[in-house]
Order: C-alpha cells, then sequence, then structure tokens
C-alpha cells in the first residue's frame, strides 16, 4: 500500500519562519517530513541518535560549528525530538538571528521545553500540531475501507491503524509511554501509582475532570493526580477541552473535560476489546472520535476558533462548541429523536451561536426545528470542504 497522504502542509509557513512540529509519538512527523520536506531540508538531526545527543548535551554549540562548516545561510535546517536537548534552543535563536536559517524543531513532549525556556524564540518560530490519522486522510483507501469499528479498535496513530496486531501494539505503545517519556522527563517517579491513575483517567475519558474522585480511587493525593494530568497535557496524551461560559440565560459549569489524544489507547486503557454497536461505551469512542476530528480540522486549517463544550448548571449539555459558529451535539445513534436536541435548544435561546447540529449515524442529512441532523462522514466532508 502506498503511502498515506497527509493533509498537513507546513511548507508555506517554513518559508517565511521557523516551526516547532508537535505531536505524540509516533503520529508520523519524522515520515512526513521525510516524504513531503527532503529536498528543502539542508540539514536533518535527529536526537533519538543516542551519540549525538550525548555529544550535543555535552556542548550544544556543536550545532552552530556544523553549521559554519557547510557554510549554512538562509535554508532550513530540521531538529527532531528537540525536548531531549532543550539546551540547544539558544544556539537555534542564534542561527535565526545570524544566519538567517529557519529551523523545523519537531517534538513529542514539551514540558522540557517550556521549563528549559522555549520562550527563548518568541515570536520567532511558529506552533504546528501534527494529529493521528483522520478521516479526510483516510476515506479514500481502497485497501483498507474506512470503518468506526477500526478506527476505536485500533486508534488513528498510523502504525497502530495499520497494525496487523493492535492489542499488542498498543500495550507496547503505552509500555514505552511509561517506562520512556515519563521515566526519562523526571515527572512521576512512582510509575506505579502512573499506571493506576491511567486507568482511572481512561475510565472517566470525555467527562469533566474531577481530581478528588479519580485520587480516591487510585488511592493518590490529589495534588498528584492535578500534577499528573499536567503530565499527560505537556505529553501530548491528553488535552482539555474548556467550557463556554458566555451563557447568560443558563449559568455555565467552569471545569473543562479531558480527552485522551487516541481512541485506541483509551481502549486498551480501559481493557475493552472491540466495541460493539450495543454497548455503551460506543457512544463515548464515537464521541472522542469526532473530537478528535474536530481538533485536526481546526489546526490543519489554520482556523482561530476555540473548541469548547457547554453544560449548565441545570444540566443541559452540548458535546462541542467551536468559536460562536458551531454547536455540535454528537449522538451515536442512527435514530435522532426530539430528546436528542434539548441541549441544543437550550443553548439556541442564548442566541450566540450560528448554526446547530447533530451529528450522528443516520443515513441521510435532514433538518429538524433549525437543528441539522447529518450523518457524521457527510459532517466531516462538509467541514473540510467549507460549507
Amino acid at each position: 500500500m502506498d503511502e498515506i497522504k497527509r493533509i498537513l502542509d507546513i511548507s508555506p509557513s517554513l518559508a517565511r519562519k521557523s516551526l516547532f512540529l508537535f505531536g505524540p509519538r509516533q503520529t508520523g512527523k519524522t515520515t512526513y517530513i521525510r516524504k513531503e520536506l527532503a529536498d528543502k531540508i539542508a540539514l536533518f538531526w535527529t536526537l533519538l541518535d543516542g551519540r549525538l545527543r550525548i555529544r550535543v548535551q555535552s556542548d550544544p554549540s556543536v550545532l552552530r560549528q556544523e553549521v559554519a562548516a557547510r557554510n549554512l545561510h538562509d535554508c532550513i535546517i530540521c531538529i527532531d525530538e528537540i525536548q531531549k536537548c532543550p539546551e540547544l534552543l539558544e544556539e537555534v535563536h542564534l542561527l535565526i538571528e545570524e544566519r538567517n536559517i529557519r529551523f523545523l524543531l519537531t517534538g513529542s513532549s514539551a514540558r522540557k521545553l517550556r521549563r528549559g525556556g522555549v520562550n527563548l524564540l518568541g515570536g520567532r518560530a511558529l506552533l504546528q500540531y501534527m494529529h493521528p490519522f483522520c478521516y479526510e486522510e483516510l476515506k479514500n483507501i481502497p485497501e483498507i475501507p474506512f470503518t468506526l469499528e477500526r478506527a476505536f479498535y485500533n486508534g488513528l496513530v498510523p502504525s497502530l491503524y495499520l497494525s496487523e496486531f493492535p492489542d499488542e501494539d498498543l500495550g507496547a505503545y503505552i509500555d514505552t509511554y511509561l517506562t520512556e517519556e515519563i521515566a526519562a522527563e523526571g515527572a512521576a517517579r512512582n510509575l506505579p501509582g502512573f499506571s493506576r491513575f491511567l486507568e482511572f483517567a481512561a475510565k472517566t475519558n470525555a467527562q469533566i475532570i474531577n481530581f478528588t474522585n479519580i485520587a480516591n480511587d487510585a488511592h493518590l493525593p490529589r495534588q498528584t493526580v492535578k500534577l499528573w494530568y499536567d503530565v499527560l497535557v505537556d505529553t501530548l496524551l491528553g488535552y482539555e477541552v474548556p467550557p463556554f461560559t458566555a451563557t447568560k440565560k443558563r449559568k455555565a459549569i467552569e471545569t473543562p473535560k479531558f480527552y485522551f489524544f487516541d481512541t485506541g489507547i483509551v481502549r486498551v486503557l480501559q481493557g475493552l476489546d472491540r466495541i460493539k454497536d450495543a454497548q455503551k461505551e460506543f457512544g463515548d469512542f464515537f464521541e472522542q472520535f469526532i473530537c478528535m476530528e474536530l481538533r485536526a480540522w481546526l489546526d490543519y486549517t489554520a482556523r482561530r476558533e476555540q473548541l469548547c463544550y457547554w453544560r449548565s448548571t441545570s444540566d443541559f449539555e452540548v458535546d462541542f462548541t467551536i468559536g460562536t459558529e458551531l454547536a455540535i451535539e454528537v449522538k451515536s445513534t442512527n435514530d435522532v429523536q426530539d430528546k436528542h436536541l434539548k441541549g441544543l435548544r437550550a443553548l439556541r435561546e442564548e442566541n450566540i451561536f450560528k448554526r446547530f447540529i447533530v451529528v450522528c449515524r443516520e443515513e441521510r442529512p435532514r433538518m429538524n426545528d433549525g437543528i441539522e441532523i447529518l450523518p457524521w462522514n457527510y459532517f466531516l466532508d462538509q467541514l473540510y470542504s467549507g460549507v
């Protein structure tokens, strides 16, 4: 099978400025760079090379020395896994100023960079995220017809989506994350406790964060749980969806929701097998899948609107909002009824949003009382076509 074409395009950005390209492990950053940008990169360093990493950690000026030896000016240099040596950012800063070099700096964690001074490049580098595969990239692959069941079971991390042994490979991915990312960062010295925390955090995936409940369930201090959620966000294993709080008729809850970055990771952490249509979990995974798609679309199309959710203190809820353009309820049903529209109707009374949509598994788009009821694949096609 030919390499699956990614829809991310960072070439226009790199033509004018340095860029951080962040993404979780194995989302395809290095593969993308080698395939799409190989002829544009004058020098490529990967800090996964242990000998190079050790040398650079002891003397970051090695970068400047090699650039001088090659007499590089006004070109692109790529440093892969920059978080493994944040000290290099001083040299990067200097070379941007002195030689007009544009840097492509990739990483699977922002934690060490924040501590190490990523703000040294303040204003001199753009920020872009690479996500797991999205439906737009997979919908026309004849060798592997896209199904929700495969997306939930394998997840959408490229190597895992294409794996013949997803359970084994997902387990190895999580083990590698625990042993390498977390231990190496020194962020969680109690790995058995962190592993326990991951299990309980996965069980509350796509829910409003409750540090106290998870701390009690995992037998951990509340402050430790709060710290470890920060670790998940910093190492790109998860993200928060903030609440939309600008409603006036109904007061909104102000606590964020938390989502892991991939459906397959959640499935394994929850100890689930294949997610069947009749299971309660199917709806949870369907919601996470749509969330992943919305985040990828917002990043890849450079939209400025924020992805939020809305829930009133009287328990009306809408799964996602995008700026003040879209209010989106996600229902895995193939028969949307009036009871599924309560949250959207309550939010519509605020006169804030332009469109109200239910994303579901019905076969055909239709309209009910001004609310669009859209099949999930039709909805995603509309997003990328700009409708």
